[in-house]
């Protein structure tokens, strides 16, 4: 590794490439990535505010979580982008501050608003004569505040910890973003005490939640296996798998990483399994939500034909 010697308060991000043929290629593959992830969130939630047909709870839900994968990708890649195009890669303090505040808020906003899109399919298929009343406009909004909340006060605690604890050590960080575990390695204290309240909110913001889904999507198969319409069955299976195939690309590598003590972690494992959950992740959904969901799908055609006869 590369030896930083640097005097200001500016931290150093270490990045994710290396200066080399394969780091060059590495980076136009995350960057398409990224392109794709911005047209793809954005395509949904355009798509969604325009067809009337989708104007459903679950697709509100689903418009929000497009919405936060947009600004959690563009909060860690332009900044890795640049550090890499211009070899510049120091990040001010208070900038370290301000990404790993979003990053913190954003990833658990994530997490709360998968557990309530299992909610919304437990009640939906569970419940579907309560539905109305369980999943309102209303139920909905507050269920994606709550997510806003939580996450920004969660956020807020350990940032502001991360902020006030004294830097003895290299200012360069072994990460693509500031991670606020990666940023204590630098410490000159001994932070056992974070260390805790790190395994408390990966707990209570990723383990818990992950029960819940898990829980809720066994009652929900159950129901559906006990279902006699053929058709009812598919389409529940169909919203079912799309929806667990996306909390588990998102979950298990987050509680993989935070969970696990430091001693048995590396920063290179730590950076890969990064990319899962701020990169792949936020690209991934859209083409899941759109490619395995008939309704989607149609609202495309729908559109697509809207625009063709559209033209003079």
């Amino acid at each position: 590794m590369e030896t930083y010697n640097w005097t200001s308060n500016d931290f150093i991000l270490i990045g994710l490439f290396s200066p080399s043929i394969i780091g060059l290629f590495l980076f136009i593959f995350i960057v398409l990535i990224f392109l794709m992830a911005l047209f793809g969130n954005l395509s949904m939630i355009l798509l969604i505010f325009l067809d009337t047909h989708l104007h459903t709870p679950m697709y509100f839900l689903l418009s929000q979580l497009s919405f936060i994968d947009l600004n959690y990708i563009s909060t860690i890649v332009p900044k890795m982008a640049s550090n890499f195009l211009f070899g510049n890669k120091s990040i001010s303090f208070i900038g370290c501050g301000i990404q790993s505040f979003f990053f913190l808020t954003l990833a658990v906003a994530e997490a709360l608003l998968l557990t309530s899109m299992a909610y919304d399919r437990y009640v939906a298929i569970c419940f579907p004569l309560h539905y109305p009343i369980r999943i309102s406009r209303r139920v909905c909004v507050l269920m994606i505040i709550g997510s806003w909340i939580m996450g920004s006060i969660n956020s807020c605690a350990h940032t502001t910890y991360a902020l006030h604890i004294p830097y003895c050590r290299s200012r360069a960080i072994n990460h693509f973003f500031c991670d606020v575990p990666a940023m204590l390695t630098l410490a000159c204290i001994d932070t056992w005490v974070y260390e805790y309240t790190v395994f408390v909110s990966t707990t209570l913001f990723l383990v818990l939640p992950f029960i819940v889904i898990a829980c809720s999507y066994g009652r929900v198969l159950f129901t559906v296996y006990r279902m006699n319409s053929a058709e009812g069955k598919k389409k529940a299976y169909s919203t079912c798998s799309t929806h667990l195939t996306v909390v588990t690309f998102y979950y298990a590598p987050f509680v993989y990483t935070y969970l696990r003590p430091r001693s048995l972690r590396s920063p290179t494992e730590d950076k890969a399994l990064a990319v899962f959950y701020t990169v792949l992740t936020p690209m991934l959904n859209p083409l899941i939500y759109s490619l395995r969901n008939k309704e989607v799908m149609e609202a495309l055609r729908r559109m697509a034909g809207n625009l063709t006869s559209s033209r003079p």
